[in-house]
This record gives structure tokens, C-alpha cells and sequence, in this order.
């Protein structure tokens, strides 16, 4: 495997004190490759909670100090992860509809949201093939409270989540790839060899709506995460038809 699977670059920031120390402090280097994986995986899913930042490119060392992520956010943390425990891994870039964030998202300016909304997932290079990981995005209170609150869907594309497995997704790490929006997606750019590559001329929310995004909406995005993290999940109008996937959305495919 090449050295750009492996290479630190300014977001993946991995040779930065916070995330040296980090891995140093887990004992990671010392697991076996899978475990490595894992652990890494496992510290992203769960203990850097679901939640969204001032920017999708910003450097890892950054994300985990925000100690919350999103989609791409925590996909730049697990890269810059996996890279220092030597793991080769690279970018694949999506776009989601944006009905996929509908409840997260507050009414009022849901309409002012664009249509379609940046994605991403972190491709590993595991036992001789490609895997795509996704699952880590939801925390597991946020997976828990819709769960419960629609134990009898199978189905969601609202929330944060896009399943179609809604009960038992797989989202934990198996050695297989794993997904929590993969439903939602409705474009995709392809692969890239980090994030870096992509942000520069994939972005989103700038001018006046960069603005008012970074100030003041993902604030009130996030307070609603926090309640949901709860158990108060917010109704959404629309009925059925808000909480499925557009039909139209084509399948996405396996990594290779």
C-alpha cells in the first residue's frame, strides 16, 4: 500500500500533540491491525459525539478538541486515527438529500437548507479489500432515542439516519463495512486520497449562509441533537412520506 493512504496532510493533522498523545494513552499501537481499527472506530462513533461544527474542513486535531462531529467532520477524525495506527484508509465524497437531516435541521429554516448537502465515509484498506465506514456517525444515545421512539420502522431517512435496517444497523465494526446514512445518498463524487483533495473544491455554505450557519443555526441544530440525545425527539410534518428515502436515490456501491 502506497504512502498516500498513510500520509499526514493538513487535515489529517495526525502527528499533532492532542492526537500523539491520545493513541499513546489508549495503547493502540500495541492491538492487532482489526483491534486497532476498532478502537479508533469505537472512539469516534461514541465518544466524539454527533454534532456540528463551524466547517466540514477542519483538521483533526481540531475535531477532537470540539469533542463532536458530523458525516465529514468525524470521517477527518477517523482517518487522521486510523493513518497514525498505521491503517491505509482514504475519502469517498457523496452528496444526501437533504430530507436525511429533516428534525435535526429546524423548520423555520429547513426550506433555506440546500437541497443537496455534503456527505462522506472513510474507506480502509482491511484484509486485502476496501471496506466503507459510515457507522460511526450516530452516537449511541442519538441511534437509541429513534430507536425507540420508531421501535416498528425498519426504514428512516430523517434524524441524522438513512437505514433501511432501522432496530439493529449495522453499525458496529465486525470487519465488515458499516453504514447509518447510506439510504440518504444521491451523488457520488468518487474517491479521493484524503479530504484535503476534496474540500478543495467540493464546499458548501458560504456568503450570508455560511454565516448565519456558523452562528447561529448549528448552535440550535445542536441543541435539538442534545435533546434527542434525550429521548425528545422532535415531529416533523409530512407524515410517511418525510421519513422514508426519495425512491429515486440510486444504490451506492461496495468499496474496490
Amino acid at each position: 500500500m502506497t504512502d498516500q493512504y498513510l500520509s499526514p496532510t493538513l487535515l489529517l493533522d495526525f502527528e499533532a500533540g492532542p492526537i500523539m498523545r491520545l493513541v499513546a494513552d489508549r495503547g493502540w499501537m500495541t492491538l492487532s491491525n482489526a483491534d486497532r481499527i476498532g478502537a479508533a472506530y469505537d472512539f469516534v462513533r461514541n465518544e466524539i459525539r454527533f454534532g456540528y461544527n463551524s466547517d466540514d474542513a477542519l483538521p483533526a486535531s481540531r475535531v477532537l478538541s470540539d469533542g463532536y462531529g458530523q458525516c465529514n467532520t468525524k470521517g477527518t477524525l477517523l482517518m487522521a486515527l486510523l493513518r497514525a495506527l498505521e491503517v491505509p484508509c482514504r475519502f469517498h465524497g457523496f452528496t444526501i438529500d437533504k430530507r436525511l437531516q429533516r428534525g435535526v435541521v429546524p423548520e423555520l429554516v429547513y426550506p433555506l437548507a440546500p437541497a443537496n448537502i455534503i456527505h462522506s465515509w472513510v474507506e480502509i484498506y482491511h484484509g486485502g479489500a476496501w471496506l466503507n465506514l459510515e457507522g460511526f456517525i450516530l452516537d449511541a444515545p442519538v441511534l437509541a432515542a429513534l430507536q425507540n421512539t420508531f421501535p416498528e420502522r425498519k426504514s428512516l431517512c430523517a434524524y441524522g439516519a438513512g437505514t433501511d435496517c432501522l432496530q439493529n444497523p449495522n453499525v458496529e465494526w465486525r470487519g465488515v463495512s458499516t453504514y447509518i446514512q447510506k439510504t440518504g445518498i444521491n451523488h457520488d463524487f468518487g474517491t479521493f486520497d484524503d479530504p484535503d483533495a476534496f474540500y478543495a473544491t467540493h464546499r458548501q455554505l458560504t456568503g450570508v449562509k455560511g454565516l448565519l450557519y456558523r452562528v447561529i443555526i448549528r448552535h440550535w441544530m445542536n441543541h435539538r441533537v442534545r435533546r434527542m440525545r434525550k429521548g425528545h425527539v422532535p415531529d416533523i410534518p409530512g407524515g410517511e412520506a418525510a421519513l422514508v428515502p426519495d425512491q429515486s436515490i440510486p444504490e451506492t456501491q461496495e468499496a474496490t
